[in-house]
């Protein structure tokens, strides 16, 4: 018997993939929303649609209880108010429906000196990105608190996880991993919050499960895996089976290309975040999901480590 119904839109990014996946693992009755089936997910249901079209989204999100926003501009095409302008028309799809609204937050809501990420810490995002992110919460809340939905925010540290592609393991740590050569994105003694994806799709899906014991709008911090630069480095060599040179990420590149790309411009904008300590934390979460929810980081690394590389070597076969 399904435990209900969720519609995923956006299916086939790196939360809407994983929710997807999550959320079928436990037994419920999954549909997602996007413009193609890319990722496809067994025993669930596919609607191929455009999100930005109201008449799309109402008719994906007809039946279910929960709707998880999993959808996601390109880096460089937040700005504009395209950001606002594409959840509103989820809003508008919601009206009075009381479904759950889900949404996965980010820290770019704080600044560089913000140390201890707790629920109830002021927002005060210090770059143009993370000032979009809260004006997108807010708008969440404000529909909430008028009474048309119910609204989860659900805010991890970094993606990572087997499967995945475009995130930080790939495209920076292990770039050069077939050369012998890894990269630290911070200092080796500096610690990072990381999100092992498959455990955030737990999250999600135990955080929709308690949803009618939850108040209108609720704004949850998933701890995740809280080490060092350093401890990451070290699992990913252990994962590798072999020591290999340690060495710091060339961030000056980045800013160097950033002066005619604007994705890189913002990714370096937004280093602030792996050069400073800021750990989310959750007492009440940690509380819900109970003390060995999360994945080991060790075997978190490792799984996406392996897969990662073995892609690759199978690629280049």
């Amino acid at each position: 018997m399904s435990k209900g119904k969720v519609t995923v839109l956006g299916s086939n990014g790196h939360i809407g993939n994983t929710v997807m996946w999550a959320f079928r693992d436990a037994g419920w009755d999954v549909t997602g929303l996007g413009r193609v089936n890319r990722k496809p997910v067994p025993n669930t249901r596919f609607v191929k649609g455009d999100a930005d079209d109201i008449a799309v989204v109402k008719a994906a999100i007809a039946e279910a209880d929960v709707v998880v926003n999993a959808l996601h501009l390109p880096y460089d095409k937040w700005g504009n108010s395209a950001a606002e302008a594409q959840l509103q028309v989820v809003l508008n799809a919601l009206e009075e429906s009381g479904k759950t609204l889900m949404f996965p937050g980010t820290i770019y809501n704080y600044r560089a000196s913000d140390r201890r990420l707790t629920p109830d810490l002021r927002q005060s995002g210090e770059k143009a990105r993370g000032r979009i992110r809260e004006n997108l919460e807010r708008m969440i809340r404000a529909g909430a608190e008028a009474g048309h939905y119910k609204a989860i925010i659900l805010r991890a540290g970094d993606f990572f996880g087997p499967g995945q592609r475009g995130e930080w393991f790939e495209q920076a740590m292990l770039m050069d991993a077939s050369k012998g050569k890894i990269y630290h994105l911070g200092d080796l003694d500096k610690r990072h919050s990381w999100a092992y994806l498959p455990d955030l799709g737990r999250v999600f899906v135990a955080l929709a499960e308690q949803r009618h014991a939850l108040g209108r709008f609720e704004n949850f911090h998933f701890a995740g895996h809280w080490v060092s630069h350093g401890e990451i480095m070290a699992a990913t060599e252990a994962a590798l089976g072999r020591e290999l040179k340690v060495t710091p990420f060339p961030w000056w590149g980045i800013r160097l290309v950033g002066l005619v790309n604007p994705i890189m411009r913002d990714l370096h904008e937004m280093r602030y975040i792996w050069s400073n300590e800021m750990e989310l934390v959750d007492e009440r979460l940690d509380a819900l999901l109970g003390p060995s929810f999360a994945t080991p980081y060790e075997v978190a690394v490792k799984a996406t480590v392996n897969e990662l590389m073995g892609a690759k070597q199978a690629a280049a076969a």
